[in-house]
């Protein structure tokens, strides 16, 4: 290469990874800025250099210049990625999977990218054929990767082990033609872990034997918090199922209370609340987001918190300070919304019990799973092995309770016909998607507030999709025009702009799925915004995992509620609609739910009544059942 096109090279490097959002504390548009100044390679990095940049003052080049510094192992796995013709972005998840030596890593194994999960399939090989002259379809490297990115590929769906069969027919389908060895190596080598035809990365695995073991440990080491007859204290006004999940609360270490909206969870709970503070018990109540916990505060009257800070989360390592060698100091914990608990966080909060506490689980199965790995709430039920109270009596009537008696119908699979004259359901039907955003647009700004007085920030849009005329970024957009037109300052977003965390941030204070509100701009490149317990900072660092959120995918609304949900059910949703996912969007309502759909209204019952969620494959029901 002469040297023309090596300092082409560099500046091309340089470029792309300062446009690319990983050097901490720069913004794309002071990106930008350093490139117009004609700063193009790391020698050109000085403080000398980026203070002379309008809009750039002497302490934020200081603090700039150390960061590119600091972030030198980040930039050379970029590089590496950026001359191969591949995203640079791939170079954070390598830096955090393998720390420091990333380079060193990739360099003596391009594949490992694959195995991650970096890069795809197609990346990695091109990575590979960039880092390796004499390359062969046959590279063991390239099985052992391809075994562990099937396994990933799994978790991304939900599951947590894979049969050795579906792993094979991953191998196969890219062109690995010794299926057999390299799931062998990729064995032998601890890679992944072998159970009797089933296959599983380490960590998941190690998560649901931890499960299974601690709760078996807290069943074994509670003993009776009280008799039946204390109970009588605070059974007034329950029905006879909500009595019996206080008994088997008080009698048993881990116990689940089930039921859908409306069946008294929240009411049962607060008499568990008032019951150990008759007995002097240390309770403690949590869930896992922000906007659950504070649901589940208000209706309890006692503080609750979210699981990340209930056991200490160590900003994003994925580690907890409480656990094993520090146990919370509880008597008994309720753990509600517990369908979003993914394998993971139920093995960091089981070992963090101490022995003679006693564990509540509150939670609607019928709920969409969770995000992450694993469905800890279904294999709990189905293990048989703790005593499960599912609440059936329909108690929300006071105030109609049309949303409720809705929600019961579609959990048992039927669709009825809406009839409701306080409009707390409304149902419109649209021609196609273009009919169906213009709709969407109309309630959310107009309709709803003028008919009902509720407040457009008190809405929320709910759709399955992120593309498409009724998706999260169109519908976005329009409703941005409507509610808070502005040039989007900084990243795209003006103080008042309603904005939905996709990610976990929680050193800087909030999580995946947390819906806020932009209350100030610090400077051009960060912000601050409320997501329900003050205003905290989102620096630049984490600008690029928050999107707009005045419409959220249903997903993404999990474990939160509004007083007014506007449900968006597009035709190019297609096979993505089923029922728990419908289901969960229909119970986020509180006050007010409309339905907008576009095309015909039997592929939605249709869609409600057959269970058409993905399954997840896990070994948590089992491992219960033995440990048991």
């Amino acid at each position: 290469m002469s040297n023309d096109l090596e300092d082409a090279s560099q500046v091309n490097v340089f470029s792309a990874f300062a446009l690319s959002g990983l050097w901490p504390g720069l913004g794309k548009t002071a990106a930008q800025s350093l490139l117009n100044a004609h700063i193009n390679s790391p020698d050109d990095v000085t403080v000398k250099n980026l203070k002379a940049i309008a809009g750039i003052s002497p302490k934020r080049a200081e603090r700039l210049v150390v960061s590119f510094q600091e972030s030198q192992p980040l930039y050379r796995v970029a590089e590496e990625l950026i001359i191969a013709g591949c995203e640079p972005k791939a170079a954070a998840i390598a830096i955090n999977f393998f720390g420091s030596s990333a380079n060193t890593i990739i360099s003596e194994d391009p594949w490992s990218l694959l195995a991650c999960g970096a890069l795809d399939v197609a990346a990695a090989d091109r990575f590979a054929q960039y880092k390796i002259d004499d390359i062969t379809a046959d590279d063991s490297r390239r099985g052992k990767a391809l075994v562990q990115w099937a396994l990933r590929q799994g978790a991304k769906a939900g599951s947590t082990a894979l049969a050795t069969t579906t792993v094979g027919q991953a191998l196969e389908r890219n062109r690995f033609p010794n299926v057999g060895s390299a799931i062998n190596e990729a064995v032998e080598e601890g890679l992944v872990i072998d159970f009797d035809g089933f296959l599983a990365l380490e960590i998941f695995a190690f998560a649901e034997e931890s499960i299974a073991i601690g709760l078996a440990r807290l069943e074994e080491a509670a003993s009776k918090l009280c008799q039946p007859e204390a109970i009588e204290s605070v059974a007034d006004g329950l029905d006879p199922e909500q009595v019996a999940a206080i008994i088997q609360m008080a009698a048993h270490g881990v116990s689940i209370l089930t039921g859908g909206p409306g069946t008294g969870k929240s009411r049962t709970v607060r008499a568990i609340v008032e019951l150990c503070e008759q007995l002097d018990l240390e309770i403690a109540l949590a869930a896992p987001t922000g906007r659950a916990a504070k649901r589940l505060e208000e209706l309890t009257g006692l503080a609750a918190v979210t699981l990340h800070r209930l056991l200490g989360a160590q900003g994003t390592t994925g580690t907890f300070a409480r656990g094993e060698s520090w146990p919370l100091d509880v008597q008994v914990l309720v753990v509600d919304e517990a369908s979003m608990i993914d394998v993971e966080l139920a093995a960091a909060l089981v070992s963090a019990i101490p022995d003679g506490a006693h564990l509540l689980f509150v939670g609607d199965p019928a709920q969409l799973p969770s995000i992450g790995p694993g469905q800890f709430l279904k294999d709990l039920i189905d293990s048989d092995a703790f005593p499960v109270t599912e609440l059936l009596t329909l108690h929300r009537q006071e105030h109609g309770g049309a949303i409720a008696r809705l929600a019961t119908a579609v959990r048992r699979g039927e669709f009825p016909a809406v009839s409701n004259e306080d409009k707390e359901v409304v149902v419109v039907a649209t021609v196609n998607s273009d009919e169906c955003a213009h709709r969407v647009v109309q309630l959310v700004t107009d309709s709803i507030p003028r008919a009902l007085s509720i407040s457009p920030s008190d809405i929320q849009v709910l759709t399955p999709i992120h593309r498409g005329r009724a998706g999260t970024a169109a519908l976005n957009e329009a409703l941005k025009a409507v509610l808070n037109p502005g040039s989007g300052e900084v990243f795209g977003y003006d103080i008042g702009d309603r904005v939905v965390a996709t990610a976990n941030h929680l050193d800087d204070g909030f999580a995946n799925g947390e819906v806020g509100a932009v209350t100030s701009l610090e400077g051009r490149n960060a912000l601050r915004v409320d997501f329900g317990q003050g205003p905290c900072l989102v620096p630049t660092k984490d600008l690029i995992d928050l999107k707009h959120g005045w419409a959220v995918t249903i997903h993404r609304s999990q474990g939160s509620e509004w007083p007014a949900v506007v449900v968006v059910l597009p035709s190019e949703a297609g096979t993505m609609l089923n029922r728990p996912l419908i289901y969960t969007a229909l119970t986020r309502a509180q006050r007010h739910l409309s339905i907008v759909y576009a095309g015909n209204p039997g592929v939605i019952a249709n869609a409600i009544a057959s269970l058409t969620e993905r399954p997840r494959s896990s070994r948590l029901c089992q491992l219960v059942k033995e440990t048991r």
